[in-house]
């Protein structure tokens, strides 16, 4: 008996082609019909915020360099994903650093490969581990104060370096 898609329940294809029907969350089943990337646990990314665009790659490409467009560009507008919570859809931005255009769209450009089809599973799978990177909130950084031995060391260091220099020096009678 195959579920209706109002149903909580889908079905997962198994290893061998045998089918099994499991319990989802009514949000996992949304995801799971529409055209969605998942991402991790119940965070996915829709297919249609994604676009992707074609151009030629850069480097050697042999009798196929000025004609085949194989490069992909993707770009995903961050500022504007209604898939992507929120807290998830600032932290990406911050780790993508110069692939974030002013506007808040991330540019992925994947030419490593030669074919179209290769290319645009790299980026894909590049723009998927960007925002699972960016799943986890960052630890905040805990102010620490040095030891009393290592302020002891940097003293030292410092009188060491002092008197280096101060036996460099010339006085004025030693000149002659």
């Amino acid at each position: 008996m195959r579920p209706d898609r109002n149903d909580t329940l889908a079905y997962t294809t198994i290893l061998l082609g045998v089918k099994r029907y499991v319990q989802m969350s009514s949000r996992v089943l949304r995801a799971y019909l529409r055209a969605m990337i998942p991402i991790e646990g119940d965070i996915f990314l829709d297919e249609s915020e994604i676009e992707e665009s074609f151009i030629r790659a850069s480097g050697p490409g042999g009798q196929n360099v000025n004609k085949v467009s194989s490069a992909v560009q993707l770009r995903l507008d961050l500022s504007h994903s209604r898939s992507l919570p929120e807290n998830v859809r600032q932290r990406p931005a911050q780790l993508a650093g110069r692939r974030v255009t002013r506007e808040g769209v991330l540019v992925i450009i994947a030419q490593r490969h030669r074919t179209q089809e290769r290319n645009r599973q790299d980026a894909l799978e590049r723009l998927v581990m960007l925002i699972r990177r960016a799943i986890p909130p960052p630890t905040p950084r805990r102010p620490t104060r040095p030891s009393a031995a290592a302020k002891q060391r940097r003293l030292q260091s410092k009188a060491r370096r002092a008197a280096i220099k101060e036996q460099r020096r010339t006085g004025p009678d030693e000149d002659i």
